[in-house]
């Protein structure tokens, strides 16, 4: 890796060239075509078939629903969670570990989600489940949950295999949510689908690859985030999950550190780190993830009074704002911006941005 202080110039230069040389997977291709990505991961939850233990009727008894999964295979149920919290009955709970809680039971809906079907926590919290006889639903790929799943006759949603977790977002989400419509827990909703598809489409000619610099919003804001801390702020409610989501993306396809927080907690407590002026603050970029559509007063009031109390204190405050007037179109606008910067911000890093070599090694040494 050459100097990691390239002049601006070059830097520039990097976000106009050949990427294929570093992205020896080809992880621009699949961001590129998330569109139809989405397209196809709706008809997977559309043509599945709900079993008689998991019919409209029983659902009636339900008392929650859980998300078992790790990692990118955990994210779909928190944006279910906060995308589908005014209008579920029932709570959404995302379970990231080895156990579950007491109130998982025979009352209770699980989808256990693992993309590559061998993840260690979330089959050991899948076993659990299917021994206290809550009803299950697995999403993968395949791997050692397609085994359980035929022992232990529950339904599966078999997804394609040979994608990054993290990358195969829309195949870990909109499954999910087709279910819950088919059960009669939600609304249906193509209008917002639809929506959401050609808001995709839009921005996906923006962000593409060949698209240069001056036009591309994500290839700008990589620019302005590369050798600087990012951190990112959302807000209580629709954008708070879509705030974990560009943390997380930076960290395995930018292989840099990132961190999230959302407002109003972030007022009770982090606000207070800015208050003694050092170098570390001022190597800080805050990212705030704007929704204008269903912003609360209150919350773009303590926003805006932040952004004046820290604003001098860091290297740039940046704001991102959701396109689209539905929920699901806003929401997933901001998901795909992030997952394209992040992206951009590998190539800037000169690394290729689907190896997590951190995570396999760590893998091997619990296997050993």
């Amino acid at each position: 890796m050459e100097e990691i202080r390239k002049s601006k110039e070059n830097v520039r230069i990097i976000l106009e060239g050949n990427f294929s040389v570093l992205d020896k997977a080809n992880m621009i291709e699949l961001l590129e075509d998330f569109p139809q990505k989405m397209k196809d991961a709706l008809r997977l939850g559309q043509e599945f078939s709900i079993s008689s233990q998991i019919s409209p009727i029983s659902v009636q008894k339900l008392k929650n629903i859980v998300v078992l999964g790790m990692g990118g295979s955990a994210i779909g149920g928190n944006l279910l969670s906060t995308y589908l919290a005014d209008e579920l009955p029932i709570p959404i709970i995302v379970i990231r570990g080895y156990d579950i809680p007491k109130f998982v039971n025979k009352d209770s809906l699980v989808f256990a989600v693992s993309y590559s079907g061998n993840t260690e926590e979330t089959l050991s919290t899948l076993k659990k489940c299917l021994k206290v006889k809550a009803r299950v639903i697995a999403l993968t790929s395949g791997g050692k949950f397609e085994t359980l799943s035929i022992e232990n006759n529950f339904p599966i949603i078999k997804v394609p295999s040979g994608i990054q977790p993290r990358a195969a977002i829309s195949y870990l989400f909109f499954p999910i949510l087709k279910v819950l419509e088919k059960l009669g827990l939600i609304k249906g909703r193509n209008e917002e689908i639809k929506e959401t598809v050609n808001v995709l489409e839009e921005l996906s000619k923006e962000y593409r690859s060949r698209s240069p610099l001056k036009n591309n919003l994500a290839k700008k804001i990589a620019l302005n985030l590369y050798q600087y801390l990012p951190l990112v702020y959302g807000s209580e409610g629709l954008l708070e999950a879509v705030a974990m989501r560009w943390k997380t993306q930076m960290n395995e396809n930018s292989k840099w550190p990132c961190f999230w927080n959302v407002f109003s907690e972030l007022n009770h407590n982090e606000i207070v780190g800015y208050e003694i002026e050092n170098n570390i603050n001022r190597q800080v970029k805050i990212i705030y993830l704007e929704d204008k559509e269903e912003g609360s007063l209150r919350i773009e009031q303590r926003r805006e009074i932040t952004r004046k109390i820290i604003e001098d204190k860091v290297a740039e405050f940046i704001v991102c704002t959701t396109k689209g007037k539905s929920k699901l179109a806003r929401m997933f606008s901001l998901i795909y911006l992030g997952d394209l910067v992040s992206y951009y911000l590998a190539i800037l890093n000169q690394i290729d941005p689907s190896p997590v070599a951190g995570i396999e090694n760590l893998k091997k040494e619990l296997a050993r």
